[in-house]
């Protein structure tokens, strides 16, 4: 996948941000975000949801490590939050598997915890904050 930037001045423009995000995101499933506590990481995966047709409340899963909400076509998002886990083996225990090559929509944060878990075809999402507070996100 090309390197592609996407611009987010403010709050106001998330949606914009997360239907072009919806645009790139092709065929492809799985998608690592990186990026600073803080960053706004679960504010802009609950934009992609809320444009992919998410009903359900979406909130950040960092204690229950995983949630699972369904878009507008009946597709199955999974939203991980890896930020809490202690070791690699809980991520065994909860059975990654099954999420990750389940062809659902997975959605991680803190990926660096599990990147020897992730997929080949992971595609890596940065999300930055630039020193005026706008937001930049990096596909790659």
């Amino acid at each position: 996948m090309e390197k592609h930037i996407i611009e987010i001045e403010n709050l106001e423009s998330y949606s914009a941000a997360a239907r072009e995000f919806i645009g790139k995101m092709r065929e492809r499933r799985i998608f690592a975000f990186y990026g600073n506590m803080g960053a706004g990481k679960t504010t802009f995966i609950k934009a992609v949801c809320q444009e992919m047709g998410v009903q359900d409340a979406i909130n950040s899963p960092t204690f229950a490590i995983v949630n699972e909400y369904e878009d507008a076509n009946s597709n199955t998002i999974y939203h991980f939050d890896f930020y809490r886990i202690k070791s690699i083996a809980e991520v065994y225990n909860m059975g990654y598997e099954e999420y990750l090559y389940s062809n659902a929509y997975c959605f991680i944060e803190w990926p660096e915890l599990i990147e020897e878990l992730l997929p080949e075809e992971t595609v890596k999402v940065t999300i930055e904050e630039t020193p005026d507070g706008r937001r930049k996100v990096t596909m790659e």
